[in-house]
């Protein structure tokens, strides 16, 4: 009897096992599945340009929703055709050591961790422009730690399969710069009503200002500090070393 009754408990403990055991095997298998599609996609756009992004496609719903009146703004532009003072500006005020940096830099990172730490809440992410390209062209605005890992595994990729070059004018075609505003040339013609080559030394040491917080600085054109944060970033823009 007492024999019995072993056998009976240890079958009954062995299926949930099983079934944990299946959970934890199909989960893996997403995650690497994921992984695959992201790498092949990175892979694919070094000689395809990116059609749109998870922001654009995010904010093209929002604005369908709340304001039906405004559409995304986008047109894609060669590396050459953008003017080198944006390029230098963006670099000064985003990533000063963008050409050498291996896609995230571990001071900022870990500066990031105290802060967020210290305010019990994530408030800045210590990112690099290779890690704004994985989270915009895969990811969600969602704050957490685990979007920051999978940000820094695509990061990894980008930097693996693509040169600095690649990543940057992808970058500039895709960073968001408004509301539904995405991409240098966009910003160009919405904010100076000229073209992403033009842009003059002050234009884009604004426009890189604006990088953050986009959308408030949209709303908020004529602020003291994205002025004073701007001659700041033009002074600047002459040390920023570009990946020509």
């Amino acid at each position: 009897m007492t024999a019995t009754r072993r056998a009976s408990g240890s079958r009954g403990q062995a299926g949930p096992l099983r079934w944990l055991a299946w959970l934890i095997a199909v989960v893996a298998i997403a995650w690497f599945a994921t992984q695959a599609y992201y790498f092949a996609q990175i892979a694919v756009w070094n000689l395809v340009n990116p059609r749109s992004t998870a922001f654009m496609r995010s904010d093209a719903w929002r604005l369908s929703q709340d304001r039906p009146d405004l559409s995304v703004q986008r047109t894609w532009v060669p590396y050459d055709q953008i003017s080198r003072n944006l390029k230098r500006a963006i670099i000064a005020s985003e990533d000063a050591n963008f050409v050498n940096n291996k896609g995230y830099e571990t001071d900022a990172i870990l500066q990031a961790w105290e802060r967020n730490k210290a305010q019990g809440r994530i408030v800045r992410g210590g990112s690099t422009i290779s890690q704004q390209l994985a989270r915009n062209l895969f990811l969600s605005r969602e704050k957490s730690y685990i979007r920051k890992g999978q940000e820094l595994i695509i990061t990894w990729m980008l930097e693996t399969l693509m040169d600095k070059q690649r990543i940057f004018e992808i970058y500039l075609n895709s960073v968001e710069w408004g509301n539904g505003v995405y991409g240098a040339e966009a910003a160009a013609q919405y904010y100076f009503k000229t073209s992403a080559s033009k842009l003059t030394a002050a234009q884009s040491a604004r426009l890189a200002v604006m990088l953050p917080r986009p959308r408030y600085f949209d709303e908020h054109r004529n602020s003291a500090y994205l002025a004073q944060r701007a001659r700041v970033i033009a002074r600047r823009m002459g040390a920023a070393e570009l990946p020509d």
